[in-house]
């Protein structure tokens, strides 16, 4: 039997004010699922996305992640299963300027040793593949965008962190970024989690999550739950 991409086992957070962020939190990711995660700003939905990608240590509680716990590894150990089995989509894109898109979307290929034909592969399946020996300087944002996106799916990961990733698009570029990012993970069979303020971008999860009172809760919609306690 498969394990689930990602498992968020009783996840505890406490700033160090006081404020829990996170209180117990339960949470599986399949093989394939998209999802977004919604919320008012400063819940900690940053926070959850930092913790599953190890730029952050729970106060207690487990991530697994394609069934591995990552706490009960070592730092090199933990790394290597993050460097492999993760991909990163962000706001604001962190390209590598003095690369060409080629090479930047090669690097995860470089630090996996995996074959760098494979940037070509997934330039050309995000429309890119005539701008391969472009520099970002000469795209524009929804261009960047796409070359973040064929980095993040490049070594084909197992799941796919996208925080805010359209939130400097315009409306129409937005929506042709999401679908484009939706389209590709469930190509290359990746779990996605987008944590987003956009019930537009949302549209396109097969899960809405919100995340309040420090655990998530399952909801149609944004507006859905906000109506479900009566606000």
């Amino acid at each position: 039997m498969t394990s689930p991409a990602l498992e968020c086992r009783r996840l505890q957070k406490t700033f160090g004010s006081g404020r829990t962020i996170l209180a117990g939190l339960d949470f599986t990711l399949g093989s394939g699922e998209f999802i977004a995660i919604m919320g008012d700003s400063g819940v900690g939905k940053s926070t959850l996305l930092n913790l599953i990608a190890g730029l952050d240590a729970p106060d207690s509680g487990e991530i697994l992640i394609d069934g591995v716990p990552i706490s009960e590894l070592g730092d090199e150990a933990a790394t290597r299963i993050r460097r492999e089995k993760l991909g990163f989509v962000f706001q604001a894109f962190h390209v590598l300027p003095h690369l060409t898109l080629a090479q930047n979307v090669a690097v995860p290929l470089l630090l996996n040793g995996l074959p760098m034909t494979r940037a070509h592969g997934m330039l050309a399946a995000v429309e890119l593949a005539d701008r391969q020996n472009d520099l970002p300087r000469e795209l524009s944002g929804g261009e960047l965008q796409r070359v973040a996106i064929a980095r993040a799916l490049v070594h084909k990961p197992r799941l796919v962190l996208a925080d805010e990733p359209t939130g400097n698009l315009d409306p129409q570029t937005a929506h042709e970024i999401l679908g484009l990012l939706h389209a590709e993970t469930k190509a290359t069979g990746a779990a996605a989690i987008m944590v987003t303020h956009s019930e537009a971008a949302a549209a396109f999860a097969d899960r809405v999550l919100i995340l309040a009172d420090g655990t998530l809760h399952e909801a149609a919609s944004l507006a859905a739950f906000n109506e479900s306690r009566g606000r």
